[in-house]
């Protein structure tokens, strides 16, 4: 009785033992399914829609785009981010307030702004199409407004900081700005391509240049008239090129209508 019950005892821990290596094998081979992680240039493919970039700087700035998008918290959204951008062109605009009337030296803020104006305003929209929470019209009404409102905060701060002769730079920038956010906005209805570049230069070249132009002024105080009128005329021929071809594209479209 006793040699039948050791019997069994020693079967059942021998199937026990034997199948044990199966289960594990059977855990170690186990597929886990996890969701396919994106590239980075299927990433840029993403939060470039409904965007053509030509401006210099384009690959790095999307590739540094593409790797920002994958790291913001989800509590913030884009909105918040567009209000960033805005607080960052308040903060050159207050650069050039403190320096003009306490020290020279808070020009020194402006590239900060900068930075803080490229992040948000190059990232509000982004990030809604890489979230697929994208709404066109409404950010592109809102990116036109928001860069017009920021190019009358660096022009009437540069107004504010150079001596009375030379505000004239100042009120010819916004001027300027203005007709190339104009023409954006007949590029679009034209074409149906929205693109913030105007040739090879776009925000942020703009913001690298004038971000240099303020950090030269404390070096060298007056510079900063010099290097506007400079980049006031680099401005303008920009813009009459980006006109000209426009108008060439307008040609060819009523000469495809009249046929």
């Amino acid at each position: 009785m006793n040699t039948k019950i050791l019997n069994i005892q020693e079967e059942m821990a021998n199937t026990i033992s034997n199948r044990l290596p199966e289960r594990n094998l059977g855990i170690a081979n186990k597929k886990t399914f996890m969701p396919k992680e994106k590239t980075t240039l299927e990433i840029i493919k993403v939060i470039s829609n409904g965007r053509d970039r030509t401006n210099i700087l384009r690959k790095p700035e999307q590739r540094t785009i593409a790797f920002l998008v994958q790291h913001i918290p989800n509590w913030i959204s884009s909105d918040m981010l567009t209000g960033v951008g805005i607080f960052g062109n308040f903060i050159v605009f207050l650069s050039f307030f403190l320096a003009a009337y306490f020290n020279q030296n808070f020009l020194l803020l402006g590239p900060a702004g900068f930075l803080i104006s490229w992040f948000g305003d190059s990232l509000d929209g982004r990030i809604a199409y890489y979230r697929n929470k994208a709404r066109k019209w409404y950010g592109f009404a809102l990116d036109l407004t928001t860069d017009w409102i920021g190019t009358i905060l660096i022009g009437l701060g540069f107004i504010l900081y150079v001596d009375q002769k030379f505000t004239w730079i100042g009120y010819t920038f916004i001027v300027l700005y203005g007709w190339e956010l104009l023409t954006t906005v007949m590029r679009y209805k034209i074409t149906g391509k929205y693109s913030i570049d105007s040739g090879l230069f776009g925000p942020t070249e703009v913001r690298i240049i004038i971000a240099a132009i303020l950090i030269m002024e404390v070096i060298i105080t007056g510079s900063i008239n010099y290097f506007g009128i400079v980049a006031d005329a680099g401005l303008l021929i920009s813009n009459i090129l980006s006109f000209k071809q426009l108008l060439i594209q307008a040609d060819k479209l009523d000469e495809n209508d009249k046929r």
